[in-house]
């Protein structure tokens, strides 16, 4: 996404995103301070823990230690655990030095309570100088402050095996009535239409339907509005979202909310289901001979009044304010926002995500391509649900849509309750 594109885009940013192969103990030694010591490697924590991904961050770290200004010590935590000990990271007494996460507003939370180092500096770098309007906007806290350093962004769509729809003898659909009438279609040949993988620690993918729910029906502005509590989740708006919902609901896979996105994602590569909302994040679990067979298609336009928006998140990463390393974290921060390091990892990784470095090249395959004119068609960008609003109110939405799917006709009541538990988080 060129400069140009990116600036004249309204990208807002908030936290988004199952076991554990190394834990905080013992990732730093101890100051009398209770900083880290400014001995040793830099201690990079990674929630990227998809064996392609974890492949590619280990690759980086080694292409840093070989330019030669520093080290980093990479530790890798299954994501879903990472999201929910990140506050403990950041307030305990002996912190990991930098982190993979999001920018935006949840970032720009942990800012307010002095647990990100200032990055300012960092970001007059000749590299960071160069990155667009928009990037540097999003990873500016409400202090003024940079906090974060952004390396990559993705999509999300409607993904499907090319193979398997050829086989089914089907194609893309153009509208919402084409959508209804593909999943017809799949369903007729005992195919579940649509998978999810909202069960297990992954409850959070179903959050993506209410989000292209609610931005193909209400709109972006709407729909950031409510994840700040500007609107109410028992509005008469947001129950049309629901009602839509309900319309697709009977050719979700039965296991939906019973399985992991990474099981969901096995059966869609298997043909046991069709398509599957999703980011680009799950081709990292992929068969790399799979990549090619892949393809997606835009969740489809219901009201085409409403200016059109996609969903595509940022990446990267901010460090602890405790740290005691500061110079050899600014360091490793500034080799990250490099084209160079940036390639490197996508070439290491499924390489389905886009580089932020103006400079970097992304893989140039046909997915990657699609997925570049798909982000800069859009009129809005929003993030996800808990990067637009923060890691607090995601588990409302969890507990709120994994209930619609069990006991759609209780609608009424769950968005009642929705917006008590979403009450709390806002007021505290």
């Amino acid at each position: 996404m060129t400069n140009h594109q990116l600036s004249r885009r309204r990208v807002l940013a908030g936290l988004g995103a199952a076991g554990t192969t190394a834990l905080i103990s013992g990732c730093v030694t101890s100051t009398s301070s209770g900083k880290s010591s400014s001995k040793g490697a830099v201690t990079l924590q990674s929630n990227l823990s998809a064996p392609q991904a974890k492949s590619a961050m280990e690759d980086l770290v080694a292409a840093y230690a070989k330019q030669g200004s520093g080290r980093a010590s990479l530790n890798t935590v299954a994501s879903e655990t990472f999201r929910t000990q990140l506050p403990t990271y950041l307030t305990s007494a002996n912190p990991p030095d930098v982190y993979t996460w999001y920018p935006g507003s949840v970032a720009d939370s942990y800012a307010k309570k002095n647990l990100l180092l200032d990055l300012s500096d960092v970001w007059d770098s000749p590299d960071l100088k160069r990155y667009s309007k928009a990037l540097h906007t999003l990873c500016t806290a409400s202090s003024g402050k940079k906090v974060f350093v952004p390396t990559t962004y993705y999509w999300w769509g409607m993904f499907y095996r090319k193979s398997n729809f050829a086989k089914w003898g089907v194609e893309e659909p153009k509208s919402w009535d084409d959508f209804l009438d593909l999943c017809d279609k799949l369903k007729s040949k005992g195919v579940a239409p649509i998978g999810l993988g909202a069960g297990g620690n992954t409850a959070w993918v179903a959050s993506a339907w209410f989000d292209y729910l609610d931005i193909r029906i209400n709109g972006a502005d709407y729909h950031r509005q409510l994840l700040a509590g500007k609107h109410r989740f028992d509005d008469p708006e947001v129950r049309k979202v629901f009602d839509r919902w309900q319309e697709v609901l009977p050719y979700f896979d039965p296991n939906g909310a019973a399985v992991p996105f990474e099981d969901a994602t096995t059966s869609l590569l298997n043909g046991r289901s069709g398509m599957m909302l999703i980011g680009t994040f799950f081709a990292d679990a992929a068969p790399k001979d799979a990549l090619g067979d892949i393809d997606f298609f835009r969740f489809p336009v219901i009201d085409a009044k409403v200016p059109l928006a996609e969903e595509a998140p940022t990446d990267g990463y901010f460090a602890s304010a405790r740290t005691g390393r500061g110079d050899q974290v600014k360091d490793l921060l500034r080799y990250l926002a490099t084209a160079e390091a940036q390639e490197i990892y996508l070439k290491g990784s499924s390489g389905t995500a886009l580089p932020c470095h103006p400079d970097a090249k992304d893989t140039g395959t046909a997915l990657v391509k699609k997925g570049r004119k798909h982000i800069e068609s859009a009129a809005e960008i929003t993030q996800f649900f808990n990067r637009d609003s923060s890691d607090a109110l995601q588990p409302t939405a969890d507990n709120a849509l994994i209930k619609f799917l069990a006991k759609p006709k209780t609608i009424g009541s769950i968005l009642t309750d929705w917006q008590r538990d979403a009450e709390k988080i806002w007021s505290a």
